[in-house]
């Protein structure tokens, strides 16, 4: 039987452990192959084999406490559907436990009655007319009529508190009931439930109205402070603009931006953002494209220049071709990636989960003990003991602890996105920080990608007459070497006359006729061959090559008249960005299948180790030497002819402005092509690892300092839970910061 594959819309899930807990219930239905979630993008993907009941599905979903409904068709045949299919990065789907937050965050879509209120969305507005601010609202409203009637009748003081419990209990304990039974025992819901009624039990109903109302609270900030991490990469989005100017047989109207086909022609005025990705085709104008890649100042483009939507043009208006159609532009494509990318857990945080599946059954059996043993064999209070075992239960939940690394990691993913650093996924992050070495390619990585006139040399004309002569000659080519030329004349604005009986001559050059003069743009090698070349001249030559450039010979009327030289320059940052990395303590080489004199030119100028003359499957090979010498290598190249050596090293890193090459094929990719912008990703993960640490300090430290207070009679149930929620917030909010750092 034909396996199909039907996409959700989820709402209302907030956390990896949200995450799991759908997974895990939906994975356990009948004709269920595979089910992949992603928090980010609040969608669920189940592959079935078309026996399923795709209403059982949406029903098991929503007894979990979320909203859920299909995408319009999306139920096809699995192998039709293989592109839309995330395959789940190292996600782990075993049972473990989880935090299920009740956030205040509102999709707007309608819910279900009983629904368990946290979106991770941003706010559609205030935090006290969502569904989770209401009901703190009311538990507090609760705990405080309950405080009134015991002082004025105290016989009833007990009940009060009791209902004042229950209004904020029953919703979570609903949903530890459903998690329970679909494959999730140990939630913090459990946990807390089990706290609260054991608390009624031993008439401490006082302070289990507290504590569910300060549980309530510690979920509401959590919620408000871990929202700000995915409406950070979500709000790229709004970048877009919702509408364009589509031109039309001469006419312009205008249209929806997401309707816009590839090849449709629109047309961007003077401060309007651009509505898609596209190719220039006329016009020229500066484009800020902070919005999108954070670049500080905004950059001179005109015809053939690509352009991304979201940017802002500047100062005259443009023609864009449209390159990808608005779900395929730039931006989307980068909200994609790292919505994914947040869902591919790093080994710390793998390991935090097989954790935590132990930790709270373990942390149960402690609490358990606490509570009979002293009673059983020393003859301790069972009130006192018991009390202090509930509190434990309290002290115990995970919560903290299991968000301490998504929330970090989570937070850098976007801080990078927004940089122009993609990072796929948190087992990658991780790994950017232990980088010993850098292996870049040269071509279109270090270097500019394309060749640029670095000396003009005359022998009787003056140098802008040879630039001329040879622009001139050189009109029409699109060699690089001609682009090169025409290029250096357009910014020297010397002027190119029109030639006549321009030809090319194979494998030597070109030649033609400009006011009455023959002139000749030829290869060292065919300016020999005619014997035009002196010594002198020639030693020139021999010279140029050393550096690594290549030389092209003017004759006019068959005498030598000059020298342009052309080389593939270094990107203006790369010295600054190879120095970055040394600082770092991080070695680089380049590896380029350039030849030796033009390699050793490149990298003499960067002070950078080398080698030349590399086939794809050589550069694989020393990327391999490299590891075996104990090093972990990230490999930089522009994702195609670096390929192999991208997949042999720990970590390959696609250099690029947006391209499918730059944001699919490697690990990694620097978006505006900055050699810099390496050593940033590399510092960022660092970061990112300090990070984590201080909050798994934060977490299990309090649970520690509490956890003896606790056995020791100095602290109860509401500081207990306090312990978890203060936590919770607390590592949510060291998170963040991580959002607002200068990279």
């Amino acid at each position: 039987m034909a396996e199909s594959e039907t996409r959700y819309r989820v709402g209302g899930m907030d956390c990896a452990s949200c995450a799991t807990k759908i997974d895990t219930a939906v994975r356990r239905l009948t004709g269920v192959a595979d089910v992949s979630v992603s928090v980010m993008a609040g969608t669920m993907t189940v592959r079935h084999d078309g026996s399923s009941d795709l209403k059982a599905i949406e029903k098991k979903v929503t007894g979990l406490g979320y909203s859920v409904a299909p995408f319009a068709g999306t139920a096809a045949p699995a192998h039709t559907q293989g592109a839309q299919h995330r395959h789940d990065h190292g996600h782990d789907h075993r049972d473990h436990a989880g935090h299920d937050h009740d956030h205040p965050h509102d999709h707007g879509e309608k819910e279900i009655e009983g629904l368990h209120g946290h979106d991770h969305a941003p706010m559609a507005g205030p935090w006290w007319q969502s569904r989770k601010g209401r009901l703190t609202i009311l538990s507090g409203a609760a705990l405080v009529a309950a405080y009134t009637v015991g002082h004025l009748v105290p016989a009833i003081a007990s009940y009060a508190f009791t209902v004042a419990m229950l209004i904020g209990l029953v919703p979570i304990a609903r949903r530890a009931i459903m998690a329970a039974f679909s494959g999730t025992p140990f939630s913090i819901e459990m946990l807390m439930t089990i706290a609260a009624v054991g608390a009624v039990i031993i008439n401490a109903g006082e302070e289990a109205a507290t504590v569910v109302f300060l549980f309530l609270v510690g979920e509401l900030l959590e919620g408000v402070a871990a929202g700000k991490a995915r409406e950070s990469i979500q709000s790229l989005t709004g970048l877009v603009p919702k509408n364009a100017l589509l031109e039309n047989n001469g006419q312009t109207r205008e249209v929806p931006a997401e309707s816009l086909a590839v090849g449709a022609i629109i047309m961007v005025r003077p401060g309007d953002r651009i509505s898609a990705d596209g190719i220039i085709i006329s016009g020229e104008s500066a484009i800020d494209e902070a919005p999108v890649t954070g670049e500080s100042t905004p950059v001179r483009k005109g015809v053939d220049a690509v352009v991304f939507a979201g940017t802002v043009n500047g100062d005259a208006v443009l023609r864009v071709r449209v390159t990808a159609a608005a779900a395929d532009n730039t931006i989307a494509r980068v909200v994609k990636l790292v919505e994914e990318a947040q869902e591919s857990k790093a080994p710390t945080e793998r390991f935090i989960d097989r954790f935590s599946r132990y930790y709270t059954p373990g942390v149960l059996v402690v609490a358990a003990l606490v509570a009979v043993v002293p009673p059983l064999l020393f003859a301790g209070p069972w009130g006192e003991w018991v009390y202090k075992g509930l509190a434990i239960l309290l002290i115990g939940c995970p919560c903290a602890l299991v968000i301490s690394t998504p929330a970090a990691i989570a937070a850098s993913l976007s801080a990078g996105a927004r940089r122009g650093l993609l990072m796929k996924g948190g087992a990658v992050l991780e790994t950017l920080g232990k980088v010993t070495m850098v292996a870049f390619d040269k071509t279109g990585t270090l270097t500019e990608g394309k060749p640029q006139v670095t000396d003009i040399i005359s022998f009787g004309p003056s140098e802008a007459q040879v630039l001329s002569r040879a622009a001139v000659l050189e009109q029409g080519s699109s060699h690089p070497l001609a682009l090169a030329i025409r290029n250096r004349a357009k910014a020297d604005g010397v002027p190119v006359p029109p030639a006549f009986e321009l030809e090319a001559l194979p494998g030597k050059g070109v030649s033609g006729k400009v006011g009455g003069e023959t002139l000749d743009l030829l290869s060292p090698p065919a300016a020999r061959e005619r014997g035009t070349l002196s010594a002198e001249q020639d030693a020139c030559i021999t010279a140029l090559n050393d550096e690594g450039k290549s030389v092209s010979v003017l004759l006019v009327n068959g005498v030598a008249a000059g020298l342009i030289a052309m080389r593939d320059e270094p990107r203006e940052d790369a010295e600054a960005g190879l120095a970055a990395l040394k600082s770092a303590g991080v070695k680089a080489m380049m590896l380029t299948g350039d030849n030796k004199r033009t390699a050793a030119a490149v990298a003499g100028m960067l002070g950078i180790d080398w080698r030349g003359e590399m086939m794809p499957e050589d550069k694989q090979r020393v990327v391999g030497e490299l590891k075996r010498q104990g090093f972990v290598v990230a490999k930089v190249g522009d994702g195609i002819n670096d390929a192999p050596a991208l997949a042999a090293a720990d970590i390959g890193i696609a250099m690029g402005g947006g391209t499918d090459v730059a944001l699919e094929t490697a690990d990694a990719a620097v978006l505006h092509g900055r050699v810099g912008d390496v050593a940033r990703m590399i510092e960022l993960s660092k970061r990112t690892m300090r990070n984590i640490l201080q909050n798994i300090t934060i977490a299990l430290g309090l649970k520690a300092v509490f956890l003896v207070t606790t056995i020791a009679g100095i602290t109860g149930l509401w500081p207990a839970i306090l312990a978890d929620t203060g936590a919770t917030v607390l590592v949510t909010i060291n998170a963040l910061r991580l959002l607002r750092i200068k990279i």
